[in-house]
Protein backbone atom coordinates (compact mmCIF):
# COMPACT_ATOMS: atom_id res chain seq x y z
CA UNK A 1 0.00 0.00 0.00
CA UNK A 2 1.48 3.56 -1.09
CA UNK A 3 -0.16 6.50 0.98
CA UNK A 4 -0.37 9.60 -0.93
CA UNK A 5 0.23 12.15 2.25
CA UNK A 6 0.55 15.98 0.43
CA UNK A 7 -1.09 18.34 2.48
CA UNK A 8 0.07 19.18 6.06
CA UNK A 9 -2.32 18.25 8.94
CA UNK A 10 -3.97 20.98 10.59
CA UNK A 11 -2.93 22.01 14.29
CA UNK A 12 -5.49 20.99 16.72
CA UNK A 13 -6.62 22.15 19.56
CA UNK A 14 -4.98 20.75 22.89
CA UNK A 15 -8.00 21.69 24.69
CA UNK A 16 -10.83 20.32 23.65
CA UNK A 17 -14.54 21.12 24.19
CA UNK A 18 -15.93 20.94 27.10
CA UNK A 19 -17.46 18.28 28.60
CA UNK A 20 -15.24 16.06 26.82
CA UNK A 21 -12.19 16.87 29.30
CA UNK A 22 -11.77 15.66 32.46
CA UNK A 23 -9.85 17.51 35.01
CA UNK A 24 -6.83 16.11 36.31
CA UNK A 25 -7.14 14.75 40.21
CA UNK A 26 -4.92 14.81 42.64
CA UNK A 27 -1.79 12.42 42.79
CA UNK A 28 -1.30 9.89 44.96
CA UNK A 29 2.32 9.67 46.90
CA UNK A 30 4.42 7.56 44.93
CA UNK A 31 4.99 3.97 46.35
CA UNK A 32 7.87 2.72 48.62
CA UNK A 33 11.16 1.96 46.27
CA UNK A 34 11.92 -1.77 45.71
CA UNK A 35 15.03 -2.88 44.22
CA UNK A 36 14.30 -3.68 40.86
CA UNK A 37 15.11 -7.33 39.10
CA UNK A 38 16.26 -6.38 35.99
CA UNK A 39 16.94 -9.50 33.50
CA UNK A 40 19.12 -9.23 30.73
CA UNK A 41 21.26 -11.70 28.07
CA UNK A 42 22.42 -10.62 24.82
CA UNK A 43 24.72 -11.83 22.48
CA UNK A 44 27.98 -9.66 23.07
CA UNK A 45 30.06 -10.41 26.01
CA UNK A 46 29.87 -8.69 29.10
CA UNK A 47 26.83 -6.54 27.88
CA UNK A 48 23.85 -7.90 29.29
CA UNK A 49 25.61 -7.25 33.06
CA UNK A 50 26.46 -4.09 32.22
CA UNK A 51 22.79 -3.00 31.04
CA UNK A 52 21.66 -4.93 34.12
CA UNK A 53 23.79 -3.26 36.12
CA UNK A 54 22.89 0.31 35.15
CA UNK A 55 19.71 -0.24 34.49
CA UNK A 56 19.56 -1.26 37.74
CA UNK A 57 21.79 1.83 38.97
CA UNK A 58 19.51 4.23 36.91
CA UNK A 59 16.34 2.74 39.46
CA UNK A 60 18.35 3.07 42.69
CA UNK A 61 15.72 4.85 44.75
CA UNK A 62 13.40 5.84 42.09
CA UNK A 63 9.63 5.91 43.90
CA UNK A 64 6.96 4.32 41.34
CA UNK A 65 6.06 1.44 39.83
CA UNK A 66 8.44 1.11 36.66
CA UNK A 67 8.29 -1.81 33.46
CA UNK A 68 11.39 -1.61 31.08
CA UNK A 69 12.06 -3.48 28.17
CA UNK A 70 14.94 -2.77 25.61
CA UNK A 71 15.53 -5.16 22.66
CA UNK A 72 19.07 -4.88 20.29
CA UNK A 73 18.51 -7.07 17.09
CA UNK A 74 22.36 -6.00 16.57
CA UNK A 75 23.15 -7.54 19.52
CA UNK A 76 20.32 -9.89 20.08
CA UNK A 77 20.08 -7.94 23.63
CA UNK A 78 17.17 -8.38 25.80
CA UNK A 79 16.28 -6.44 29.09
CA UNK A 80 12.96 -6.78 30.67
CA UNK A 81 11.60 -5.60 33.89
CA UNK A 82 7.76 -6.18 35.09
CA UNK A 83 7.11 -6.94 31.52
CA UNK A 84 3.74 -8.58 31.97
CA UNK A 85 2.23 -5.47 34.95
CA UNK A 86 -0.72 -4.03 33.03
CA UNK A 87 -0.56 0.25 33.09
CA UNK A 88 -3.18 2.42 31.99
CA UNK A 89 -1.83 3.84 28.13
CA UNK A 90 -2.45 7.29 27.96
CA UNK A 91 -0.98 8.37 24.97
CA UNK A 92 0.95 5.62 23.82
CA UNK A 93 -1.97 3.84 22.63
CA UNK A 94 -2.12 6.47 19.90
CA UNK A 95 0.49 4.44 18.17
CA UNK A 96 -1.86 1.46 18.09
CA UNK A 97 -4.56 3.03 16.74
CA UNK A 98 -2.52 4.50 13.60
CA UNK A 99 -1.22 0.64 13.26
CA UNK A 100 -4.81 -0.38 13.37
CA UNK A 101 -5.92 2.15 10.53
CA UNK A 102 -3.25 0.79 8.58
CA UNK A 103 -3.58 -2.42 9.42
CA UNK A 104 -7.41 -1.85 8.26
CA UNK A 105 -6.55 0.19 4.96
CA UNK A 106 -4.10 -2.58 3.57
CA UNK A 107 -6.78 -5.31 4.08
CA UNK A 108 -9.37 -2.72 2.04
CA UNK A 109 -6.21 -2.15 -0.74
CA UNK A 110 -7.06 1.33 0.04
CA UNK A 111 -5.09 4.36 0.88
CA UNK A 112 -5.97 6.63 3.57
CA UNK A 113 -7.85 9.71 3.17
CA UNK A 114 -6.34 13.43 3.24
CA UNK A 115 -8.47 13.43 6.78
CA UNK A 116 -7.18 10.09 8.17
CA UNK A 117 -3.80 11.76 7.15
CA UNK A 118 -4.54 15.02 9.01
CA UNK A 119 -5.76 12.72 11.63
CA UNK A 120 -3.33 10.24 12.36
CA UNK A 121 -0.50 13.42 11.81
CA UNK A 122 -2.06 15.18 14.85
CA UNK A 123 -2.13 12.46 16.83
CA UNK A 124 1.20 10.92 16.77
CA UNK A 125 3.09 14.83 16.29
CA UNK A 126 0.95 16.88 18.84
CA UNK A 127 -0.35 13.86 20.69
CA UNK A 128 -3.58 15.61 19.79
CA UNK A 129 -6.76 13.68 22.28
CA UNK A 130 -9.37 14.99 19.78
CA UNK A 131 -7.86 13.70 16.59
CA UNK A 132 -7.45 10.15 18.34
CA UNK A 133 -11.31 9.97 19.64
CA UNK A 134 -12.13 10.27 16.21
CA UNK A 135 -9.95 7.69 14.63
CA UNK A 136 -11.03 4.99 17.83
CA UNK A 137 -14.71 5.82 17.32
CA UNK A 138 -14.12 5.23 13.36
CA UNK A 139 -11.94 2.18 14.00
CA UNK A 140 -14.27 0.73 16.81
CA UNK A 141 -13.41 -1.90 19.13
CA UNK A 142 -13.97 -5.11 16.67
CA UNK A 143 -11.16 -3.63 14.21
CA UNK A 144 -8.87 -2.57 16.94
CA UNK A 145 -9.28 -6.18 18.45
CA UNK A 146 -8.77 -7.77 15.38
CA UNK A 147 -5.65 -5.69 14.80
CA UNK A 148 -4.15 -6.88 18.90
CA UNK A 149 -4.91 -10.49 17.63
CA UNK A 150 -2.92 -10.56 14.53
CA UNK A 151 -0.25 -8.44 15.82
CA UNK A 152 0.35 -11.12 18.85
CA UNK A 153 -0.36 -8.00 21.89
CA UNK A 154 -2.44 -10.42 23.26
CA UNK A 155 -2.66 -9.01 26.64
CA UNK A 156 -3.50 -5.34 25.27
CA UNK A 157 -7.24 -4.77 26.58
CA UNK A 158 -8.66 -1.67 24.46
CA UNK A 159 -10.42 0.59 26.85
CA UNK A 160 -14.39 0.33 27.02
CA UNK A 161 -17.19 3.34 26.37
CA UNK A 162 -14.33 5.57 24.33
CA UNK A 163 -11.99 5.73 26.73
CA UNK A 164 -8.77 5.25 24.84
CA UNK A 165 -6.51 6.52 27.49
CA UNK A 166 -7.68 3.50 30.01
CA UNK A 167 -6.18 0.70 27.41
CA UNK A 168 -4.17 -1.97 29.43
CA UNK A 169 -0.70 -2.03 27.83
CA UNK A 170 2.41 -3.92 29.03
CA UNK A 171 5.61 -3.80 28.18
CA UNK A 172 5.79 -7.02 26.54
CA UNK A 173 3.21 -6.42 24.08
CA UNK A 174 4.29 -2.32 23.58
CA UNK A 175 7.60 -4.46 22.18
CA UNK A 176 6.27 -6.17 20.09
CA UNK A 177 4.73 -3.53 18.23
CA UNK A 178 7.80 -1.79 17.99
CA UNK A 179 9.29 -5.08 16.65
CA UNK A 180 6.61 -4.60 13.77
CA UNK A 181 6.88 -1.29 13.12
CA UNK A 182 10.66 -1.83 12.52
CA UNK A 183 11.25 -4.99 10.64
CA UNK A 184 9.45 -6.82 7.59
CA UNK A 185 6.07 -8.91 8.65
CA UNK A 186 3.07 -9.70 7.63
CA UNK A 187 0.47 -7.64 9.20
CA UNK A 188 1.49 -4.07 8.44
CA UNK A 189 3.22 -3.01 5.10
CA UNK A 190 6.29 -1.69 4.38
CA UNK A 191 5.03 1.50 3.50
CA UNK A 192 2.97 1.72 6.73
CA UNK A 193 5.57 1.28 9.01
CA UNK A 194 7.42 3.62 6.97
CA UNK A 195 4.70 6.20 7.76
CA UNK A 196 4.42 5.33 11.15
CA UNK A 197 8.50 6.31 11.88
CA UNK A 198 8.40 9.28 10.18
CA UNK A 199 5.65 10.52 12.18
CA UNK A 200 7.28 9.32 15.73
CA UNK A 201 10.51 11.08 14.07
CA UNK A 202 8.73 14.50 13.75
CA UNK A 203 7.13 14.68 16.86
CA UNK A 204 6.88 18.08 18.20
CA UNK A 205 10.06 19.14 20.21
CA UNK A 206 8.04 19.69 23.73
CA UNK A 207 7.34 15.92 23.64
CA UNK A 208 10.56 14.29 22.40
CA UNK A 209 11.41 13.85 26.39
CA UNK A 210 11.60 9.70 27.93
CA UNK A 211 13.38 7.12 25.61
CA UNK A 212 15.51 9.73 23.92
CA UNK A 213 17.31 10.74 26.15
CA UNK A 214 20.71 10.24 25.59
CA UNK A 215 20.42 9.38 22.33
CA UNK A 216 23.67 10.17 20.55
CA UNK A 217 23.45 11.97 17.29
CA UNK A 218 24.30 9.17 15.34
CA UNK A 219 21.38 7.48 16.26
CA UNK A 220 17.90 8.21 14.31
CA UNK A 221 15.03 8.31 16.95
CA UNK A 222 11.31 7.73 17.14
CA UNK A 223 9.31 8.78 19.82
CA UNK A 224 5.59 8.32 21.48
CA UNK A 225 4.49 9.34 24.89
CA UNK A 226 1.79 9.34 27.67
CA UNK A 227 0.99 11.19 30.57
CA UNK A 228 -2.16 10.85 32.69
CA UNK A 229 -3.03 11.48 36.70
CA UNK A 230 -5.92 9.69 38.43
CA UNK A 231 -6.82 9.09 42.03
CA UNK A 232 -5.00 5.67 42.22
CA UNK A 233 -1.41 5.28 41.15
CA UNK A 234 -0.60 9.15 40.51
CA UNK A 235 0.81 10.05 37.28
CA UNK A 236 0.95 7.50 34.69
CA UNK A 237 4.27 8.30 32.19
CA UNK A 238 4.91 6.49 29.44
CA UNK A 239 7.65 6.14 27.17
CA UNK A 240 7.88 3.93 23.68
CA UNK A 241 10.61 4.68 20.70
CA UNK A 242 12.48 3.19 18.48
CA UNK A 243 16.28 3.90 17.23
CA UNK A 244 18.68 3.18 14.68
CA UNK A 245 22.52 4.38 14.03
CA UNK A 246 25.65 3.80 15.27
CA UNK A 247 26.12 0.48 14.58
CA UNK A 248 22.67 -0.56 16.34
CA UNK A 249 18.74 -1.49 15.65
CA UNK A 250 16.95 -1.40 18.81
CA UNK A 251 14.01 -0.59 20.60
CA UNK A 252 12.57 0.60 24.21
CA UNK A 253 9.32 0.65 26.36
CA UNK A 254 9.28 2.46 30.11
CA UNK A 255 5.81 2.05 31.91
CA UNK A 256 5.79 3.93 34.94
CA UNK A 257 2.59 4.67 37.53
CA UNK A 258 2.58 5.90 40.97
CA UNK A 259 4.50 8.99 40.43
CA UNK A 260 3.94 12.26 42.81
CA UNK A 261 4.22 14.19 39.56
CA UNK A 262 4.66 14.43 35.85
CA UNK A 263 8.09 15.52 35.71
CA UNK A 264 9.25 12.67 38.79
CA UNK A 265 8.18 10.31 36.03
CA UNK A 266 9.97 11.64 33.45
CA UNK A 267 13.24 11.95 34.82
CA UNK A 268 12.73 8.43 35.86
CA UNK A 269 12.82 7.31 32.65
CA UNK A 270 15.19 9.09 30.93
CA UNK A 271 17.60 7.93 33.92
CA UNK A 272 16.76 4.44 32.14
CA UNK A 273 16.89 6.12 29.12
CA UNK A 274 20.30 7.75 29.11
CA UNK A 275 22.01 4.24 30.93
CA UNK A 276 20.86 2.06 27.99
CA UNK A 277 22.01 4.55 25.14
CA UNK A 278 25.50 5.02 26.84
CA UNK A 279 25.75 1.03 26.87
CA UNK A 280 25.17 0.40 23.17
CA UNK A 281 26.11 3.23 21.57
CA UNK A 282 29.14 4.51 23.45
CA UNK A 283 30.09 8.49 22.62
CA UNK A 284 32.50 10.65 24.52
CA UNK A 285 30.66 13.46 24.01
CA UNK A 286 27.63 14.09 26.83
CA UNK A 287 24.67 13.76 24.81
CA UNK A 288 21.97 16.37 25.69
CA UNK A 289 18.98 15.30 23.33
CA UNK A 290 15.38 15.76 24.05
CA UNK A 291 15.60 16.58 27.64
CA UNK A 292 12.38 19.61 27.13
CA UNK A 293 12.74 22.89 29.65
CA UNK A 294 9.57 22.50 30.78
CA UNK A 295 6.84 19.50 30.49
CA UNK A 296 4.16 19.46 28.69
CA UNK A 297 1.00 19.81 29.81
CA UNK A 298 -2.27 17.46 28.35
CA UNK A 299 -5.73 17.48 29.21
CA UNK A 300 -6.63 14.03 29.34
CA UNK A 301 -10.06 12.75 27.96
CA UNK A 302 -12.63 10.74 28.39
CA UNK A 303 -11.36 9.26 31.92
CA UNK A 304 -14.30 8.51 34.09
CA UNK A 305 -14.61 9.60 37.61
CA UNK A 306 -12.95 7.43 40.42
Amino acid sequence: MTLRISRPARVLSASLAAGVLAPLVAAAAPAAAATPQVACTSGKAGLAAKLQQDITTALKNRKGTIAVGLYDRTTKTTCSLRSTSAYDSASVVKVTVLATLLWDAKKQNRYLTQREADLAKAMITKSDNSATSTLWKQLGLTKIKGFLTAAGMTKTVPGSGGYWGLTQINVKDEQKLLSLITAKNSVLSDNSRAYILKLMNTVVASQRWGTPAGAPSSVKVHVKNGWLSRATHGWRVHSVGAFKGGGHDYYISVLTQDNSTMDYGVTTIQSVAKAIHKDLVPTTVVPQRYTPTSTPREAFPAVPAE
